[in-house]
Order: structure tokens, then C-alpha cells, then sequence
């Protein structure tokens, strides 16, 4: 293999302020190589990736090494000098090694994963390669609640909690297993998905008609699930300087939320709730002391650890974590928070009825006395965060918004505030996976009204996401196989409405259909071959509850 020089300094400057790597011998061992669809500083501040990269390199039989999508100016280097995308550890091809595993969390990585592939001289679609290639697999968040807008390209997937279910399938994998043994080996573990045991048909109206599945091959897929995650530690075993969370140790407190907004995928993904104990939980503490200074304690609702308090309270570390619950006992945890500079509450939407809707129970008594204890702190930072695009959201909700900021920052004129709003897009497994986005005029027209009715005011910072992404996101969220053609586009067209007119014939559908276009309540969904565990029938109640409509 040709090495580019100037690329593989590039890399040997980042593997010199890293803490915690792994390198091994790959001498009798099945070779992994971990691959995140982003760039360095992205992957390297991903809990579930470096998790996997630690779990993978405990067992004696496995070596397990790392790869990112480059940067731009990187990605033109390897395409001029022919060098194909490279492990970091030993700059070994992908091409090489036994297995590519691809840890997949953001929709809007999809592309990048064949940007990856076909940099590394690695057929696109699974069909497309022979017994010389290495075994391509997935897991992560996206892989696990609708991997079918990129499941061509993969031989196995991973659907779930993976520690387990990964451990297993390498138990009976061997090295120089071909890639269609693997698959039949795989097709008896639970949680994993073999994509090519399935066809697709579709009727007149362009939505699925039938889903069927080869011999061997379980109608269902059903998520795995760690039972007892003090069992399971996920931490970052890698600290670095060069990551989003610099020089910081990830340590996941718990897993799952107790809430259910109905917006929300963490509460169907993760369910049930999980709290590790507070005696593992201190170990680890200790343990990531030894590699940094800084902790992320990391949790979808950490006020609902009981021994929060006792967590933060450990001596030698600064402690960062994710945004609080706007209730008094969020409030009560600032006197544990020492050095903290800026803390998240998420009051989602600007407006009691809204809220209701998306089943946030806080109220605007909560987020204004929550809001009051943190400026009048000392925090220097408040971050909100709100969605503009929400089910049955008008014109008001958006003057809610603005009318709430208004309320806080008015409470206190100390400390900055940072308001955050996002596009909203429906999830699967959600009881909005039936509903459609808002239309981008008047998302635009909401952000536009409130970013200019509070520009003027004291010590506030509005961001904003990109409505056009967004739209991308919710093609991929909620798509079937036919949107792998627009992923295979992408990358040599990264305008996807451009790349999207490419493959029409092919999709064989506007896009409109996946995004705009209310489902109606007996529709095959394309990921309704999961079992998450949830009643669907259930979820449909909830959505009709929510938006005092039937779907269609």
C-alpha cells in the first residue's frame, strides 16, 4: 500500500497527545478496524465508539484499531496520492484488515460511510463484493432504529445495546471466516440483522406491501438490551486534547429516561432505565482520575440519579454534565457543580400547550425558577435549547419562545445565555414516526421572528441548525432501502436535492414522500421489522392523543 507522508505525520501528531490508546499485535488476532463516519475530533468524542474500541481490545483474540472519515483538505490529499483511508494505529488499509466495523450515531454521516468505503477500494453495496473483502458491519444509535437507508452496504448489523451481541458473534467468528459464513453464523444471535436475508416489495401507492425473509432468517429483529450496565462499564479509554470534549474522560452514569417525551428517541432506544451503582460508579471515577482532571458524567435525565450529589462531590476532578431537568432538585445539584461555566435546560417548546403535547411535563413555573437559581449562581453560560417545527406548533408557540427568554433573561442580569433552537424531525419508534415535518417556509419564518425580536437583547447568543440538513435528516430517519441511492449520489454530489434528482427513476418517489407526507396508522414503516419492545398500537394512541387527530 502507497503512503502518503504528509498524511501519516498528520496522524502520528494526533496519536502523540492521545492518553489510553491501544496497540497490539495483530499476529494470530482477528483484526477490527472501528470506524467513525466523521472526523477525528468527532469520533473521539463519541462515548458509544470509544467504548466499543475499549471492549473490543479486552478480549486476547481481537486487535481492534481506529479510522475517520479525513477532513477535506486531507480527503483530496488521499485521493491525489492514491492513498486509501488508513487505521491510525498501524496505518494498515481498511482493505486489509479481517473486519470494518463502522460505529454509526448521526443520519447525516451516511454519506460520509461511502465516502470511506470507496476511498478504501471497498465495493459500495454488499452484493457488489466477493470472499476477498473484509466483513463490513455496523452498530451504533442509527443502526439500531433504522438502518434501512444504508443497509445495502453492510453485511451485518447490529440492532440494540451491541456489548453483548458483539462479544457473541466474535466467539463464533473466525479469522479468514468468508463473508457469507459469517452472515450464517450470525443469523442466530439475537440483535443482529443480516440486510441481504430480506426483500422489499412495494405497491401501487410507492409504500411497502411486504417484507420477507429468507430461510434461517428471523421475521423479527429483536434489540439487545445490557441488563446490568455496572457489568458493562462505557467510558472514554482514549483522552485527547484534539477531541470536541478536550482533554475530558466520558463516564455513562446511566442509560435510558424515565420521561417518554413523545419527541423523543432516547426513551424507546434506551428503555428501560438503568442506573449503575454508585460504588462502580466511584471506581470508575478514580480510575479516569489517573488520565484527566475533567469527567463527563454522562445520562439522558442524570437528576434522576439518586447519588448524583455523592458523584459530584468526589474530590480532585472537575466534573462536566449533560443538561438538567428544569425542576428544584436540578437547581439543588449547582452547589455540587464546582467550576461548572455553563449548564442546559431544555424547555423544547415555548408554551404550556405545547409542551402538553409533546408530553415534556415541566412547566414555565419550573424552567423560570430553574433558570433564576443558575444565573444567580455565578454559572457564566445558560444554555436553552427549543424545536421549532413541532406537531401542531402555530405561530404563537414561536411567540412563546420568545416571550420565555424574555422572562429569563429578565430574572437576572448576570451570567450569558445561549439559546439553541432545532429543526424538528420525526423519529421512528416515536409516537410522532407517523407525522411529517413542518414546512420549511414557515420554520424559517418562526426562526426569523424570534432571532429578530431578541437580538437586542442583553447577553444573549442565538444558534440556529440548518433547515436544509434537517430535511437530509429526516430522508434518512425515515426512509426505506430506496434511499440508499441518494447516499451512493452523495458522494460525488453533496447537494443532496441535487444528488436526489440524479436517482428519482431509481427511488422511484419525490421527496416529499419521506418527508412531508403523513403515514397513515396501518402502514408497514420501514423499520417495523425491529422489535424495540414497544406496543405499537400504543404508541398510535399517544400520537392521536397528542394531536388530537387520527393519522390518515
Amino acid at each position: 500500500m502507497r503512503i502518503n507522508r504528509k498524511l501519516t505525520q498528520k496522524t502520528d501528531a494526533l496519536l502523540s497527545k492521545e492518553r489510553g490508546a491501544f496497540f497490539k499485535n495483530h499476529e494470530a488476532k482477528v483484526s477490527v478496524c472501528l470506524v467513525y463516519p466523521n472526523v477525528y475530533s468527532m469520533g473521539m468524542s463519541n462515548l458509544g465508539f470509544q467504548g466499543i474500541y475499549n471492549l473490543l481490545n479486552q478480549r486476547n483474540d481481537v486487535v481492534c484499531e481506529r479510522s475517520f472519515l479525513p477532513s477535506e483538505d486531507d480527503m483530496s490529499e488521499h485521493v491525489k496520492s492514491r492513498t486509501p483511508i488508513y487505521s491510525y494505529e498501524s496505518k494498515k488499509a481498511l482493505a486489509d484488515f479481517d473486519i470494518v466495523a463502522f460505529s454509526v450515531s448521526f443520519e447525516n454521516d451516511y454519506p460520509n460511510i461511502i465516502k470511506i468505503l470507496k476511498d478504501s477500494n471497498i465495493p459500495l453495496r454488499s452484493s457488489d463484493r466477493g470472499g476477498r473483502y473484509p466483513l463490513i458491519m455496523a452498530g451504533g444509535v442509527a443502526a439500531s432504529f433504522n438502518p434501512e437507508p444504508f443497509a445495502p452496504a453492510f453485511d451485518i448489523l447490529f440492532i440494540g445495546e451491541a456489548e453483548e451481541s458483539i462479544d457473541e458473534f466474535l466467539g463464533v467468528y473466525n479469522k479468514g471466516m468468508s463473508a457469507e459464513d459469517a452472515k450464517m453464523a450470525a443469523l442466530s444471535i439475537d440483535g443482529i440483522y443480516v440486510p441481504d436475508r430480506y426483500e422489499l416489495t412495494y405497491s401501487g401507492d410507492r409504500t411497502i406491501l411486504s417484507r420477507t425473509s429468507a430461510t434461517g432468517a428471523s421475521v423479527q429483529i429483536k434489540r439487545t438490551v445490557v441488563q446490568d450496565i455496572d457489568l458493562s462499564p462505557l467510558c472514554t479509554p482514549v483522552v485527547t486534547p484534539e477531541s470536541e470534549f478536550a482533554d475530558m474522560c466520558l463516564i455513562e452514569v446511566m442509560r435510558g429516561c424515565p420521561w417518554s417525551c413523545r419527541f423523543c428517541l432516547v426513551g424507546q432506544l434506551y428503555n428501560p432505565p438503568r442506573k449503575k451503582n454508585i460504588t462502580v460508579l466511584k471506581k470508575e471515577i478514580e480510575l479516569a482520575k489517573q488520565r484527566a482532571k475533567k469527567i463527563g458524567l454522562i445520562g439522558p435525565s442524570l437528576t434522576d440519579y439518586q447519588h448524583i450529589e455523592e458523584a459530584l462531590d468526589i474530590e480532585g476532578v472537575s466534573f462536566s454534565i449533560t443538561s438538567l431537568r428544569a425542576s428544584s432538585r436540578s437547581a439543588d445539584l449547582l452547589a455540587h457543580m464546582r467550576g461548572a461555566r455553563s449548564v442546559s435546560i431544555a424547555p423544547e417548546a415555548g408554551t404550556e400547550r405545547l409542551r402538553n403535547v409533546i408530553n415534556k411535563k415541566i412547566t414555565e413555573k419550573d424552567i423560570l425558577e430553574t433558570a433564576k437559581l443558575i444565573l444567580d449562581s455565578g454559572i457564566k453560560n445558560l444554555r436553552l435549547y427549543f424545536m421549532v417545527g413541532l406537531p401542531t406548533e402555530t405561530d404563537e408557540d414561536a411567540e412563546g419562545i420568545i416571550e420565555l427568554t424574555k422572562k429569563i433573561r429578565a430574572l437576572s442580569n448576570k451570567g450569558n445565555i445561549s439559546l439553541t433552537l432545532s429543526t424538528f424531525v420525526p423519529k421512528p419508534f416515536t409516537p410522532f414516526q407517523w407525522h411529517c415535518m413542518e414546512a420549511p417556509k414557515a420554520v424559517k419564518a418562526r426562526v426569523r421572528k424570534i432571532k429578530k425580536e431578541l437580538s437586542r437583547l442583553h447577553g444573549l447568543r442565538i444558534n440556529h441548525d440548518s433547515v436544509r440538513q434537517a430535511m437530509l435528516q429526516a430522508i434518512f430517519s425515515l426512509g426505506d432501502r430506496r434511499v440508499f441511492y441518494l447516499i451512493e449520489a452523495m458522494a460525488d454530489e453533496p447537494d443532496f436535492r441535487r444528488a436526489y434528482a440524479l436517482v428519482i427513476d431509481r427511488i422511484g418517489v419525490e421527496m416529499d414522500y419521506f418527508i412531508f407526507r403523513k403515514r397513515s396508522a396501518d402502514e408497514i414503516l420501514p423499520w417495523d421489522f425491529i422489535d424495540m419492545g414497544t406496543d405499537k398500537a400504543k404508541l398510535l394512541d399517544e400520537y392521536i392523543e397528542a394531536v388530537g387527530e387520527k393519522a390518515e
